[in-house]
């Protein structure tokens, strides 16, 4: 599938910024699944100095420097993207979860490790462990347990956006039992890597669809997170859902992936001056384009 993505983030603020330096993580992240036909990333202002290259992680990155005094900000990334993830084995022929477990915990999967600690954002969480229990029976393959907590989430939790903040802990959302994707994604996150189980925060955008017989809207396509967790050395990582309780295909473009929120937001930076007041405004248009 080729998707067209625009993603359009804009900053202003109460008094004009002196100077400000920019992390932005708005370029997809070429894979074998993921082909980037095209790319091109422009701010308002202009900035000083530029610099495109990829983080610890491997996503693509750009750190922009700006000199010139402004009230607003804008970053506007337009991207031509070509996805088709790959067919997940199936779920009989994965290991049994502990084996994974245990092979995350070898020397080979030094890659894999560091996905298996709680973070800031991704405590581990006793309660989310304790949920995660319950798909993860003596013996279960690893991919249909994950494929149950992925469902269960979905069922189990309630989409609401405005009752959570980027801040909102992993125990207050298992405690509500609503939230937004990223919560949701943060749970199955400490859930998993209580077990044991290496699993990391993915970024991305998910194509939406209007209702029947209406007209679709630009600028209303979402930023989306989901979550990649690993099966072991044989079938690696397959990523899932949990706000939508599906195994990803071809309706989700890859930015980047890290430990947690943090380590892929969108934007952030460090300004000097633009007073204690400012917003934000995101537009993101994900739309299906001919191939030839």
């Amino acid at each position: 599938m080729r998707y067209r993505v625009r993603h359009i983030s804009r900053y202003g603020y109460g008094k004009p910024v002196d100077l400000a330096a920019h992390m932005v993580h708005v370029r997809p992240r070429p894979r074998p699944f993921q082909t980037i036909v095209s790319e091109k990333l422009v701010s308002t202002p202009a900035p000083a100095r530029r610099r495109d290259g990829v983080d610890y992680f491997g996503n693509a990155v750009t750190w922009l420097f700006l000199d010139q005094p402004h009230a607003d900000f804008e970053v506007t990334a337009d991207s031509v993207v070509d996805v088709t993830f790959p067919t997940p084995p199936l779920a009989e022929a994965t290991l049994p979860w502990e084996q994974v477990v245990a092979a995350a915990r070898s020397a080979e999967a030094w890659r894999e490790t560091e996905f298996r600690f709680g973070t800031t954002m991704a405590p581990l969480e006793a309660a989310a462990q304790a949920y995660a229990q319950i798909s993860f029976s003596p013996g279960r393959p690893v991919l249909a347990g994950l494929v149950d907590l992925t469902t269960r989430i979905y069922k189990e939790f309630r989409f609401r956006s405005g009752v959570t903040t980027i801040s909102t802990p992993v125990s207050q959302v298992m405690q509500r039992r609503e939230g937004v994707c990223q919560d949701f994604t943060h749970v199955m996150i400490s859930a998993l890597r209580g077990l044991g189980l290496p699993a990391r925060y993915t970024s991305g955008y998910i194509r939406t669809r209007p209702p029947p017989g209406q007209p679709r809207r630009q600028g209303v396509d979402q930023s989306h997170a989901w979550v990649g967790a690993w099966m072991g050395p044989e079938h690696g990582w397959v990523d899932l859902d949990p706000t939508n309780g599906v195994v990803v295909k071809d309706e989700h473009v890859l930015l980047g992936w890290g430990r947690d929120y943090s380590d892929v937001s969108p934007v952030r930076g460090v300004i000097l001056g633009g007073g204690g007041d400012h917003w934000l405004s995101v537009s993101v248009d994900l739309e299906p384009e001919p191939v030839g």
